[in-house]
């Protein structure tokens, strides 16, 4: 299992994990999933400020037809089985230590580890940006969302009753909060992923 920064070349597989929990979930609230060329300009906006990782695994013959993303060959082939990424809870100026998270796992891969893996490298990074506050916000019913997060240290801040329609329901939504940095006066504002990279 390898944790790396996302690549554009990764958009193809990264929206097919994602086409999976659109077209049969309420956990997005999207009706429609993204192409190739538009989750390309996700990863591409998601960098200029924030980490987007991806998690590779290795697999065997038997999994890699249909795979996208696949790699390497011979017993070397790996795919990539989630990613996590970041961005801003909201526009506002003054919300800005605070960021929004998501984390998906490929179809057939999940209760493998990758999402604590993911979590493991996102969270601290977003740490080391400035940010005091990490927002899970959770399309429901999503039970395996919830204890995942809560396992990652995630406590429940509010839900909100009826807040998306989609397959004829209407879905709540559930905010998970973790704690990144203390609050304090005058803080300084987030910095960029890259900066701290550069450190």
């Amino acid at each position: 299992m390898k944790i790396r920064l996302a690549r554009l070349s990764d958009a193809a597989a990264l929206a097919e994990i994602y086409a999976y929990y659109v077209e049969n979930f309420s956990y997005s609230f999207e009706y429609e999933a993204p192409g190739a060329a538009d989750f390309a300009r996700r990863i591409e906006s998601t960098l200029s400020f924030f980490p987007f990782f991806v998690c590779e695994g290795a697999v065997g013959a038997e999994d890699m037809e249909g795979a996208e993303g696949a790699t390497g060959g011979n017993g070397g082939e790996s795919v990539i089985d989630g990613y996590a990424y970041a961005h801003f809870y909201h526009e506002r100026k003054a919300y800005q230590w605070v960021c929004e998270t998501s984390v998906y796992t490929r179809n057939g891969r999940r209760q493998r580890g990758v999402g604590t893996a993911l979590y493991k490298a996102l969270l601290p990074a977003l740490a080391s940006q400035g940010f005091t506050k990490a927002l899970a916000v959770l399309g429901c019913p999503n039970e395996g969302s919830e204890i995942f997060h809560q396992k990652m240290g995630f406590t429940q801040l509010a839900e909100f009753k009826n807040m998306g329609y989609k397959f004829a329901e209407w879905h709540d939504v559930k905010y998970y909060e973790y704690q990144l940095n203390p609050v304090r006066e005058r803080m300084a504002e987030p910095i960029s992923y890259a900066t701290t990279q550069e450190r």
